[in-house]
């Protein structure tokens, strides 16, 4: 009989889908869901940035590019690297995919041999593992906590480098903590890494334009000059120009690297969407202005949802740096029983009540390899935040 990879055993599904794939069919069952589980921006794509595209489908520009984007899409993102982090590079330095997440896999694909160990700070976006599992690697857990805003101190770091240690990922805002780092803080990390100069730093920076109090954004790379020519810088449109749907993502690093990436692109996944290249350059070279409008929504939003779900019984907030994520700690739960009788064992337990029972899709912190936890997403329009909060409120007051 025809057998899977032995890597398919016990090889899990996102449980962040997971949660997706049932609130999906509770609503298509007819049942009111508010969904705070997704990590998508509610705004739309920008009218300008739409144009672009439709002008490119309208010109024909519907054909292949070369597997790692277009040249004018490449000077536009060493354009913003310039603009926004003060990073250089040339552009065989830069690589685009389709979105970010591929070019992470990409990244780990073309760094780690079999065996070699990846650490990944906890709380994370649970894709990180498994993208570490499919290459050959084996993802170490560097837990944080609440009581350091769940960012990654140089103990933490030093704690969990053995001989084996290939790679570091760094996700800053944090999904799902919101966890941010200011340059001394990167400093300090690339300090311990100045002893393993056999390990790579791989950023994950999404949510830079998702900043809250003021707060600077800053990269491992342009933080700590030191670290630049070991550290792939990767970025994308999705969540600051709201165009998760449009996958694009892009990233800088060193020429052995990300050549490396690319001869894996051209055996994989090919050009990412040729229209969808043209729209982000829109994105990077115009008006900005939307950025900052829309992190002032999120941190109001922030503010909202921190102080309904901080008044909940049994749950305790951190105020998030940016991202648009609450990951409420809820451990004065466990051991308690819903209204007919179940127990609340876990994180997972808890979100399964709050959507059955209250009509709200948060996602588990075991997800995340933290709990009892839970994230939740404020990327949802004002109404249905302060709803889907109240409905939180009322079933936690209603557990026994």
């Amino acid at each position: 009989m025809a057998q899977l990879a032995r890597l398919m055993n016990g090889f899990e599904p996102s449980k962040i889908s997971e949660i997706f794939a049932l609130a999906n069919r509770l609503k298509a069952d007819g049942r009111d869901i508010i969904d705070l589980s997704a990590g998508e921006p509610d705004f739309d794509t920008p009218e300008a940035i739409k144009r672009a595209g439709c002008r490119a489908i309208d010109a024909g520009e519907t054909k292949y590019t070369d597997v790692d984007g277009t040249p004018a899409l490449k000077r536009a993102v060493r354009e913003k690297f310039a603009r926004d982090n003060e990073l250089d590079y040339d552009l065989d330095q830069i690589v685009i995919g389709a979105g970010a997440k591929p070019l992470l896999f990409h990244a780990l694909q073309a760094i780690v041999d079999p065996g070699d160990e990846v650490i990944v700070p906890t709380p994370c976006w649970p894709s990180y593992r498994g993208m570490i599992r499919l290459a050959g690697g084996l993802p170490v857990m560097a837990p944080t906590s609440i009581e350091s805003g769940f960012r990654l101190t140089p103990e933490d770091l030093r704690a969990v480098i053995t001989p084996r240690s290939k790679a570091l990922m760094l996700n800053a805002p944090g999904n799902p903590s919101g966890a941010a780092y200011d340059a001394a803080a990167l400093k300090a990390i690339a300090a311990v890494l100045a002893d393993h100069p056999n390990i790579w730093v791989v950023t994950d920076d999404l949510y830079e334009h998702v900043m809250f109090d003021g707060r600077r954004f800053e990269t491992p790379a342009a933080a700590a000059p030191e670290i630049y020519d070991r550290t792939l810088t990767v970025n994308g449109v999705s969540k600051g120009h709201a165009m998760t749907g449009w996958r694009i993502g892009f990233a800088g690093g060193p020429r052995d690297l990300v050549g490396a990436m690319v001869r894996v692109m051209t055996q994989t996944t090919g050009n990412p969407p040729t229209m969808s290249q043209a729209a982000a350059i829109e994105a990077l070279t115009g008006s900005q202005a939307h950025c900052a409008e829309w992190a002032a929504r999120f941190q109001a939003r922030r503010d909202l949802a921190a102080e309904m779900i901080d008044t909940a019984r049994g749950l305790r907030c951190a105020l998030p740096d940016g991202a648009f994520y609450l990951f409420p700690n809820c451990s004065a739960l466990m051991g308690s029983s819903t209204p007919d009788g179940k127990k609340i064992d876990t994180s997972a337990d808890l979100a399964r009540y709050l959507l059955e029972d209250a009509g709200v899709a948060v996602v588990p912190g075991g997800a995340f390899e933290c709990d009892p936890y839970f994230r939740l997403s404020f990327a949802a329009a004002d109404d249905l935040l302060r709803e889907g909060c109240h409905r939180i409120q009322r079933a936690c007051a209603a557990l026994r």
